[in-house]
């Protein structure tokens, strides 16, 4: 009787056994099928990335080393960093990085500021609201050609709007698009009117999600507005004001149509509008030196990735989720 009882209770494990096996392998089998068809229906997305995105990211690596090399055979004659050393002892890439740096610290700041104190506006109880936040995101959402001509127009040095309204004050007219000088403040002043409307529609929800019951407590406390936006506002708008300082100060580093569209295809008067990815424009399809264009735009990638970087620790410090 106990062998028949060891025998059973043998059989019975093993029997256990066999079917969780079974299970793990039915569940195996079901995740590769899963996993399988989730790819399937992924492939085409993915040979569109990797064609048009990660190859020509890996292509312009590699040709960054190259430094004598046939673009149309494909030949590679010689490797080295030479491209990396030409770029930065190259002036007119010190005067891109310059120009873009002026540009960068010229627009994000303003653009947040202006653009935070339009939304505090828009989120409060005044009449077409609805009407004023279509109108400031218009500028967003239309062609970046269409807007500089029109700019083209606003900044003419006899006819120009820009300079009727100075000559009202008494400024003499200012040769925005002519003047070295004027170049780069013509470009800053149109990217901060451009930018705005996207900022504002961010700035909108976040102060939308902040609960109405603080205000209610400051007020009983008998905070001030200015106490309130201080207290209450910013450090609860505080990650909005992150990602927006994030998103446009990449947006800045790589700025290119508003300077290709408002000067005709040119850096400006005298390259006084030269930034990188012009420079990199430049390099690439007018001089061909593709070796000097990839290396200038990886030399882009790290400054920016850097100031990121920056901008994330000083964020982890700052930011109330």
């Amino acid at each position: 009787m106990r062998r028949k009882g060891k025998l059973k209770s043998l059989f019975s494990g093993r029997l256990s056994r066999n079917k969780t096996l079974s299970k793990f392998y039915e569940k195996r089998e079901k995740k590769i099928k899963t996993t399988f068809r989730a790819f399937f229906y992924l492939f085409p997305a993915l040979l569109i990335i990797g064609t048009f995105s990660l190859y020509p990211v890996v292509k312009s690596l590699m040709m960054s080393f190259h430094t004598d090399y046939n673009f149309f055979t494909g030949e590679v004659y010689s490797y080295g960093i030479d491209n990396f050393i030409y770029i930065f002892s190259d002036p007119d890439f010190h005067l891109a990085m310059r120009n873009t740096l002026t540009f960068v610290i010229g627009v994000v700041p303003t653009s947040i500021i202006i653009s935070l104190g339009i939304s505090t506006l828009l989120n409060s109880k005044i009449k077409f609201r609805g009407l004023f936040r279509t109108i400031y995101f218009i500028p967003f959402v239309t062609s970046v050609v269409a807007i500089s001509i029109v700019w083209s127009w606003i900044y003419h040095t006899e006819y120009g709007i820009m300079n009727f309204f100075l000559g009202l004050v008494g400024i003499d007219p200012i040769a925005w698009l002519t003047s070295p000088t004027w170049s780069m403040p013509a470009i800053i002043i149109m990217s901060i009117w451009r930018s705005l409307g996207y900022n504002i529609i961010i700035f909108l929800a976040g102060l939308q999600n902040i609960d109405t019951k603080y205000y209610l407590a400051a007020q009983i406390d008998g905070a001030s507005k200015w106490q309130q936006f201080r207290n209450i506002t910013l450090p609860l708008l505080s990650p909005s004001i992150f990602f927006i300082s994030i998103v446009s100060l990449i947006g800045g580093f790589k700025v290119f149509d508003e300077i290709f569209a408002l000067f005709d295809g040119r850096a400006g008067p005298v390259s006084s509008a030269l930034t990188i990815v012009y420079y990199i424009y430049e390099k690439f399809y007018m001089e061909w030196e593709f070796g000097i264009a990839s290396a200038a735009a990886y030399a882009l990638f790290l400054i920016t990735f850097i100031f990121t970087l920056i901008q994330m620790y000083i964020g982890k410090k700052k930011v109330h989720y």
